[in-house]
C-alpha cells in the first residue's frame, strides 16, 4: 500500500552529497550516484538491523549506526542502470510517529522544512491506510500532524 500511496502523491526527499534518503511508513530509501558503469563487484553493502556500511570501488560512501532498527533480513541493495544504487530498509516501528529525522545517527539529518514535510507525508499515508476508500495523495495537512497526527481512535463511531 506504501508504494501506490508514494506514488500518487510522491516523495520527500533529504538530499546528501552522495545522493539522498526518503522514508515512508514501512520503508527508507537510500538513492547513491555512482560512476557511470559501476558494476556490482565494485560494489560492497553491508546492511544490519541498526548498522549501514556503503562502499564503491573501494572508497567508502557512508558507514555507521542507523537513527532506528530496521529487519535486516528484508533488506536489500541494487545497482541501477550501474548508476544509481538503492538501498531499501524495512523499519522495525512502522507508526507513522516513527519519522526519522536524520539516516544515521547524527549525520545525513534532514533540514526543519524536509523533516516538516516528512513528518506531514507520514501523516497523510496513516489516514489514508485508515480511510482506503478516500484518496490522500493531493491533501494538504496543516494543524497537530507532528507524531503521527492526532489519535481519533477513542472516538465513537
Amino acid at each position: 500500500m506504501s508504494v501506490h500511496f508514494e506514488e500518487r502523491s510522491g516523495v520527500v526527499p533529504c538530499p546528501t552529497s552522495w545522493g539522498s534518503w526518503y522514508q515512508t511508513m514501512e520503508e527508507v530509501f537510500i538513492e547513491v550516484n555512482v560512476p557511470q558503469g559501476t558494476s556490482g563487484k565494485e560494489v560492497k553493502c553491508t546492511l544490519g538491523s541498526r548498522q549501514v556500511e556503503l562502499h564503491v570501488k573501494g572508497t567508502e560512501i557512508f558507514k555507521g549506526r542507523l537513527y532506528d532498527g530496521t529487519v535486516s533480513d528484508e533488506s536489500t541493495w541494487t545497482l541501477e542502470d550501474k548508476v544509481l544504487i538503492r538501498i531499501v530498509l524495512m523499519k522495525t516501528n512502522r507508526a507513522a510517529g516513527n519519522c526519522w529525522p536524520s539516516l544515521l545517527e547524527g549525520e545525513y539529518c534532514a533540514d526543519a522544512w524536509v523533516q516538516d514535510q516528512m513528518q506531514r507525508k507520514l501523516t497523510l499515508e496513516r489516514f489514508h491506510r485508515e480511510n482506503p476508500g478516500f484518496d490522500f495523495s493531493g491533501a494538504e495537512i496543516s494543524g497537530n500532524f507532528a507524531g503521527g497526527g492526532p489519535d481519533f481512535s477513542s472516538l465513537q463511531k
